[in-house]
């Protein structure tokens, strides 16, 4: 992960030597020797690298301490840029529950349709989803919803003609396009091998949310 710069510019390889710094102490706990720099960015010698730690210490990007091979010390202001980029990082990221079989009669979020939670980048989905249903069949094959993808789903009781839907018909859910002509809704399928739905008049039918995204489940495995 790249870090903002510091008041002192940084070299390129400065830069470089301070991103490992983080990455050893965030993964191990404690930063890395000089010969593990060196090892790991090819230097000759150990020396190199103590040569690159005294330039970042001079540019107030890390602190030495004699006396110990991991005496290498992250700046307050290090620390600080550090944690904010991990705070940004984690403001752009959704926490969404995935709905694998949902249940008869009880709500499609009740906590025990939940099989876990998947943190994605909210930047992949032009409006924000509320949770993930696993898609079973083919039905919408021909638009390119498969089964086993994940259809990132806005919760909402009410669409448009045409949007793509997770509705509650009797005691299944199914995710189709949906269609109303007067007090005939339609629940079409995007597969020839596939019949509409129709919705008779005082059916128990319920729109549960808005399509907005897809996410081939192989891209999460």
């Amino acid at each position: 992960m790249d870090l903002p710069a510091f008041p002192a510019k940084l070299t390129a390889r400065q830069q470089q030597i301070l991103d490992l710094i983080q990455s050893a102490i965030a993964r191990t706990g404690a930063p890395p020797t000089r010969a593990e720099i060196a090892s790991t960015l090819g230097f000759k010698s150990a020396n190199a690298a103590e040569e690159h730690l005294q330039a970042l210490a001079r540019k107030g990007a890390i602190e030495l301490v004699s006396g110990t091979s991991r005496g290498i010390r992250l700046k307050s202001d290090t620390l600080r840029s550090i944690n904010e980029s991990r705070f940004q990082h984690t403001l752009n990221q959704l926490a969404l529950p995935l709905i694998g079989r949902v249940a008869a009669g009880s709500p499609i979020l009740a906590q025990e349709h939940v099989d876990q939670t998947y943190h994605v980048e909210a930047s992949m989905f032009r409006h924000k989803p509320d949770y993930l249903l696993k898609v079973r069949g083919m039905s919408m094959r021909d638009i390119g919803i498969l089964d086993g993808d994940l259809l990132a789903v806005q919760s909402a009781s009410d669409a448009k003609n045409g949007q793509i839907v997770v509705a509650r018909l009797g005691e299944e859910v199914t995710v189709k396009r949906f269609r109303r002509n007067k007090n005939l809704i339609e629940l079409l399928p995007e597969n020839p091998d596939y019949a509409t739905i129709v919705v008779e008049p005082g059916e128990s039918f319920a729109i549960e949310g808005l399509a907005v995204g897809l996410i081939r489940n192989t891209l999460l495995m």
